[in-house]
């Protein structure tokens, strides 16, 4: 798969996401081979309100696990801020395996997408 089909699947997602979430947070996320990093982004004023991730934290050897760990961080995060609704824009990536676990984790913290 070429960069142009991500680039695509990233801008149809993104743009439903808009669409149906004006006034909302977004919580996007990045996974590359080892890491994982989240944000809960306010589209409407086009800030960052909340982020973690994995590079920092080495005690693991799984990728799963660094998942829930970063979940776990961005739902604490998230209730200091009393955030609890979010959309969750996965990206150019299927909900499949770290994602999915992630958002699995997510959910049983409280958050509600």
């Amino acid at each position: 798969m070429t960069n142009i089909n991500y680039t695509k699947r990233v801008q149809r997602i993104r743009g439903k996401l808009k669409k149906v979430n004006p006034e909302g947070f977004r919580l996007t996320i990045f996974r590359s081979s080892r890491n994982i990093s989240a944000q809960i982004i306010d589209d409407k004023n086009s800030k960052t309100l909340i982020s973690a991730s994995s590079f920092k934290e080495k005690n693991t050897n799984k990728k799963t696990d660094l998942s829930i760990l970063v979940a776990e961080k961005l739902v604490k995060k998230a209730k200091e801020k009393k955030i609890s609704k979010i959309y969750f824009d996965r990206g150019r990536y299927k909900y499949h395996g770290r994602i999915k676990i992630f958002a699995e984790t997510l959910r049983k913290g409280g958050l509600i997408f």
